[in-house]
């Protein structure tokens, strides 16, 4: 039995978009067990902290694969001045939010601290297995070239002076 190879994609941006939908699915994934299984272990306040942790750890990953994505096509300086105030914005947010979660208690801490963990690490695997996943060419051959045919190769070979 054989297999036939997936198509490649063309397109530069088909990784990032397959990635970026790979962590959305795991971030879905993980909110939905990990809100299940706080909400048995804590109650309403597990459910909560575990919603909570998913939002906030999920929701810094994937801006950064959101953010790279819109910019794949600028030029390369715009494109970093873009993520780099991203990258501004979204820890002004997560410190702010944090902040402002501080002194609430509807939700439970660890579970928030443990959603938020999981979600960095299983949004950032999921994404990474997206990317690699998917096939996009290194380069794109000219036309003249895929139609040259093979080259043949007319230089001479030369000794390399060692005894046989």
């Amino acid at each position: 039995m054989t297999s036939t190879p997936a198509p490649y994609s063309a397109d530069p941006t088909a990784a990032l978009r397959r990635g970026l939908r790979y962590g959305v699915l795991g971030l879905l994934a993980l909110a939905a067990g990990g809100a299940a299984v706080a909400g048995l272990a804590a109650g309403v306040a597990g459910l909560w902290g575990a919603l909570l942790g998913a939002a906030v750890g999920g929701g810094f990953i994937l801006c950064t694969a959101l953010a790279v994505l819109l910019t794949a096509r600028m030029p390369a300086v715009t494109a970093g001045a873009v993520l780099l105030g991203s990258w501004l914005l979204k820890m002004v947010l997560a410190i702010t939010v944090l902040a402002i979660l501080d002194p609430l208690d509807f939700y439970n801490r660890q579970a928030m601290v443990i959603v938020i963990v999981l979600s960095l690490v299983i949004v950032l695997g999921a994404e990474t297995y997206g990317v690699l996943k998917t096939k996009v060419p290194y380069v794109t051959p000219p036309e003249s070239d895929r139609d040259a045919g093979p080259v043949e190769d007319s230089g001479t070979v030369q000794d390399s002076g060692t005894a046989q």
